[in-house]
């Protein structure tokens, strides 16, 4: 290497930065910290990586700690693999994955292993066993206390399989994903020491500086702040001034990234770097192959822009001066500070696997919370800002623009496959199933939020949620509690219900002339176990509307400020004890046009034909099924 790193030099230097960073500590919580100091060097032709790093650990916790774990991903693509026996043995497996890990040769297998592992310089034990390396301290860390561990590893990119490889379908050379012995979370609930099975990740909040020795012609991009600039070229410089090197020259990018849980990058020799400034944001980078497929990314800038100013509108800035868009991987997939995005496909779904990816980066890598364990809290979230955010892009203005997540929520209800939410990412019992009770019920839990809450209410909560947790792992209460305290509402009927179970909503109405024929009763009617408040709106023959709003009691309140421009009649609470529910309007039926549950779309109600009078049967005005979850303009 070019620019080697005295490991034992840089300790002090390290220590004084985990003393002033301990002081942003939030005072009613504790988050472990470590710093990386990492130099790799890779091998274009044998595919193979060495590496050293220093690890500075601190233990905020209250606990002391006698054992550690490290993350060592590249070894689940070897045949016999966690990874490959649940993609074989599952009943509707990845067609990313499949078999093709067992078939995988010596030279083709990703594998990790650490070399040498010391403890304050100190050898300690330590066994692999699979994607986790098991260690033995050779001193207990106390409350408190630091520990540097200093390790020498080895690796071996696998040939892309999923997330992370070489020689994707598109031809990127190198994603180096998951590349590094990653130190695992310790929290209140202990050590997150997840085998590498197929799903997300969790990590320790830290700083890293990184130094990657490869091929000169090759450029790189990824996770963290370049150092050296003026000494690498590819892009970072104007053509002009960019360095000239033999073929065969190797090149060391020095790259530092302070406060993320993962450093991730990509390199590949045909690679065209562009960049775009957000107004008042990030640098976005841009790396892409110089290819056929290169015109659609030429077209991705400033609808990125976009999506970042939007995102600062709808949440909260985005914190770090830089982002980068890659292409790379086998799909798309969220990293630190970029995200890796298979790109053979056409400009639309470029542009909305970017937003999905780029808006991981509000709720997987500034707010981070446990994705293995709640990954609803991190895709579903994603997944309704990432049909806002496209909504807006095409200048749609509908009605729901999360009406997708309806239908592929009541598909996966009438289907019977629909798994309880709170299930543990690894351990859903099909791809499906996970899909729907994180990406989807997560997404649509916001929805039913902003239902519940009101829109106003709500958007003033998500952003204090994002401005008051960031870089803390927030977990399902913090959420809830947010909202609660925006709302003014008791809502942990709702987390209990939409997480902790597979019930549903389903309200349906019956309307009738009264007796004497001078007025109209409506008949609500429960027929699913999750209860909710109701909106109602009445619209006359005349064109006059009226909005009944129906408290559910255990809320303990009503919404405020709604997106309805009317005035609204409250009436009594409905205790959720009770299966029905009778109004009496004072006009008589055939004055009116439409009586209807949920006007605007956003509870998810499982069968919305039964939430309109007349019968949806019977109305030859009626909307189709996808109009009738909102696919229609405000």
């Amino acid at each position: 290497m070019n620019a080697p790193v005295c490991f034992a030099g840089i300790r002090a230097g390290i220590l004084f930065l985990f003393i002033a960073s301990a002081t942003f500590l939030p005072a009613q919580s504790w988050q472990q910290r470590v710093s990386y100091q990492i130099e790799v060097s890779l091998d274009v032709t044998s595919h193979r990586y060495t590496g050293k790093a220093a690890l500075v650990y601190t233990n905020h916790s209250p606990d002391t700690l006698r054992r550690a774990f490290f993350h060592l991903f590249n070894n689940a693509f070897q045949p016999g693999s966690m990874m490959d026996q649940r993609a074989r043995n599952i009943s509707d497996p990845d067609r990313r994955v499949g078999d093709r890990i067992s078939q995988l040769g010596p030279d083709e297998i990703g594998y990790l292993h650490v070399k040498d592992l010391h403890q304050n310089g100190v050898a300690v034990s330590a066994t692999e066993v699979g994607t986790i390396l098991e260690v033995d301290l050779a001193h207990p860390i106390l409350p408190g206390g630091v520990a540097v561990f200093d390790l020498d590893f080895e690796g071996q990119v696998p040939v892309q399989i999923r997330r992370s490889g070489r020689d994707n379908r598109e031809g990127v050379a190198y994603t180096m994903t998951q590349w590094y012995p990653k130190l695992c979370e310790y929290d209140a609930e202990g050590w997150h020491a997840n085998p590498y099975v197929g799903r997300e990740f969790h990590g320790v909040w830290g700083d890293f500086d990184v130094r990657i020795t490869l091929d000169s012609a090759y450029t790189v991009g990824g996770t963290g702040y370049l150092q050296n600039p003026e000494e690498i070229g590819h892009g970072y410089l104007p053509a002009g001034q960019a360095p000239q090197r033999p073929a065969g020259d190797q090149l060391t990018w020095h790259f530092v990234a302070p406060r993320v849980h993962d450093f991730a990058w990509a390199a590949d020799p045909d690679y065209v770097h562009t960049t775009a400034q957000v107004p008042g944001g990030p640098l976005l980078h841009f790396f892409f192959q110089d290819n056929q497929r290169a015109e659609k990314w030429r077209q991705l800038p400033p609808y990125a822009v976009a999506m970042f100013e939007m995102m600062r509108e709808a949440v909260g800035p985005y914190p770090y001066e830089q982002y980068s868009v890659i292409e790379g991987g086998d799909g798309g997939m969220e990293y630190a500070m970029c995200t890796m995005i298979n790109s053979s496909r056409g400009l639309g779904s470029l542009l909305s696997t970017t937003a999905h990816e780029a808006i991981h980066s509000w709720f997987q890598h500034v707010l981070a919370t446990n994705e293995s364990l709640y990954p609803w809290m991190d895709e579903g979230f994603t997944s309704y800002y990432d049909a806002w955010v496209m909504d807006r892009i095409y200048g749609m203005n509908l009605l729901n623009p999360q009406y997708l997540d309806y239908l592929n929520y009541v598909d996966v209800v009438e289907s019977g496959m629909e798994e309880v939410s709170a299930t543990h990412a690894d351990h859903y019992q099909t791809n499906h199933g996970y899909a729907r009770g994180s990406y989807t019920k997560g997404s649509l839990l916001l929805s039913n939020l902003n239902y519940v809450m009101g829109e106003a209410a709500f958007q003033r909560g998500m952003r204090r949620y994002y401005t008051e947790w960031q870089f803390r792992h927030p977990e399902p209460r913090d959420f809830k509690r947010v909202m609660e305290k925006e709302s003014g509402l008791e809502l942990d009927w709702l987390f209990q219900y939409w997480i902790g179970t597979t019930h549903t909503i389903d309200y349906g109405l019956e309307v009738a002339e009264t007796v004497d024929k001078r007025g109209t009763q409506i008949t609500l009617t429960r027929l699913g176990a999750i209860p909710m408040p109701i909106d109602l709106l009445v619209t006359y023959t005349d064109g006059q509307q009226e909005w009944y709003y129906l408290p559910l009691r255990i809320m303990r309140g009503k919404k405020g400020a709604d997106r309805y421009e009317l005035p609204r009649q409250v009436l009594p609470d409905w205790p959720w004890t009770q299966p029905s529910y009778a109004l009496t309007l004072e006009r008589p039926l055939d004055e009116i046009t439409s009586v209807e549950i949920d006007p605007s779309y956003r509870m998810a109600d499982v069968n919305r034909r039964n939430n309109r009078y007349p019968d949806p049967k019977k109305d030859k005005a009626y909307r189709p099924v996808w109009e009738s979850y909102g696919a229609v303009p405000r």
